[in-house]
């Protein structure tokens, strides 16, 4: 399940979205807050967008394949997971990232500064 888990990974790094692009682009080589940031990052059974250690947050962004890829329970079970691991999950929708990427980043400064 692990390896399955990791080769899947991989694959969504190499077929990132656009949005992922956009964020990737603000978030890589410490960029925001100088804190490291990791993309489609496997955590347990779970594949997370962004992953930062230091802070314990997972950065999601969910488009039209997060709605139909999950179950409203299997994403309350993934979240339940991930925050009993000790994670914050912040979601955005893609249309956010196109339309106010500013906003969003000044929402996750927020998110940090609460985090650090």
């Amino acid at each position: 399940m692990y390896n399955t888990s990791i080769s899947k990974a991989q694959l969504l790094r190499k077929k990132q979205t656009p949005q992922e692009i956009k964020m990737w682009a603000r978030l890589r080589n410490r960029q925001f807050h100088d804190l490291k940031f990791r993309r489609q990052c496997v955590i347990g059974r779970y594949i997370v967008d962004f992953l930062c250690m230091e802070s314990k947050l997972i950065i999601e962004i969910d488009g039209w394949q997060h709605k139909q890829g999950f179950s409203g329970i299997e994403e309350i079970e993934r979240t339940k997971f991930l925050e009993k691991e000790g994670y914050h999950i912040v979601r955005f929708w893609n249309n956010e990232i196109d339309q106010n990427i500013d906003g969003v980043f000044l929402r996750l400064e927020e998110e940090i500064d609460d985090r650090l």
